[in-house]
């Protein structure tokens, strides 16, 4: 029998839906950040969220599942800076911009960031295909054109991979060290200031590094 043709069709959240899925993955955000996923129970993502066990099990089968579509998103955001540089832009500006939203993002979704370090560390066994497939070709499309603009004398020199995972480890340092960041600059913690102020160095060292020399 041949099935109706909206029965394959993705099923519509209404608002409400939308919104405690949000709320469910932020407080799941919150808590493996801090306390790790075996750390973490489903019970206490769902007090975290205001809502009930089996409220939350509506939405998310099973702690895999949320931690699942924690990381997932956690990667959308954090990658959304670099598929942002734009090719036909002025490369220095563009490479400003990209260290800038880097940093606004160490600023406001520091928890993010430390999640994914941890998966990381635990050798990535949650997302490890989605580096090595997704994540890459994003990478290896970036890179390329940051060859391009090397080529073209409009960059100095660089190994475009390392100069990403440059950026990278000098802009998420301010949000998975941000205690160690605290403590040396004597902060009870960092102000938007402190991430201009970091943005600034991080965006001078770089820039000035790949600037074209006569």
């Amino acid at each position: 029998m041949t099935a109706p043709a909206n029965a394959l069709a993705p099923v519509k959240r209404t608002r409400i839906q939308a919104a405690n899925q949000r709320r469910i993955l932020a407080a799941a955000l919150d808590l493996f950040s801090r306390f790790g996923f075996r750390g973490t129970t489903i019970d206490q993502i769902a007090e975290r969220a205001a809502m009930s066990k089996s409220n939350l099990l509506y939405y998310f089968r099973s702690k895999d599942e949320i931690y699942r579509a924690v990381l997932q998103q956690t990667l959308d955001d954090w990658l959304q800076p670099l598929a942002a540089l734009d090719p036909d832009g002025e490369p220095l500006a563009e490479i400003a911009a990209y260290i800038r939203r880097k940093v606004e993002l160490s600023r406001t979704a520091p928890e993010a960031s430390r999640l994914f370090a941890t998966e990381i560390l635990q050798g990535a066994p949650e997302i490890k295909a989605v580096l090595a497939g997704p994540l890459k070709r994003l990478v290896d499309d970036k890179a390329a054109i940051i060859r391009r603009w090397s080529a073209e004398g409009r960059l100095a020199p660089v190994d475009p991979h390392h100069l990403i995972f440059a950026i990278w480890a000098t802009t998420q340092h301010y949000a998975d060290f941000a205690v160690q960041v605290q403590a040396v600059l004597g902060k009870r913690r960092n102000g938007r200031q402190d991430y201009a102020a970091a943005a600034d160095a991080i965006t001078r060292l770089l820039i000035e590094g790949l600037r074209p020399r006569p």
